[in-house]
């Protein structure tokens, strides 16, 4: 199972090629993707890499972490999985609470 690096701080120049070609010399890479707007379609500065194997992307992380890309200096961490609760509400109301 692959690995997935969230990858801050990007320059807004940076393509979703540019961002592989920096990682890929560390393994395979299944995707790389630059996180853009909906609306307008430009990047909001930061993206993920997904390698093929962990310790690749383990490598990648420490060697890729505070190095400069496009003229930025990145933050290369591990992804976290978005959770999908429901979101922000304010819960449910309790008797005790009336």
């Amino acid at each position: 199972m692959g690995k997935k690096l969230y990858v801050g701080n990007l320059s807004w120049n940076t393509t979703n090629e540019g961002l592989r070609q920096a990682f890929e010399r560390f393994g395979a890479i299944s995707d790389a993707t630059v996180i853009t707007d909906r609306e307008t379609g430009r990047s909001r500065g930061f993206g993920f890499v997904t390698f093929e194997q962990e310790a690749a992307a383990s490598e990648a992380m420490n060697k890729m972490n505070g190095v400069a890309l496009d003229g930025r200096n990145i933050r290369v961490n591990e992804a976290q999985e978005k959770s999908r609760g429901g979101g922000g509400g304010r819960g449910r109301r309790g008797d005790d609470d009336m």
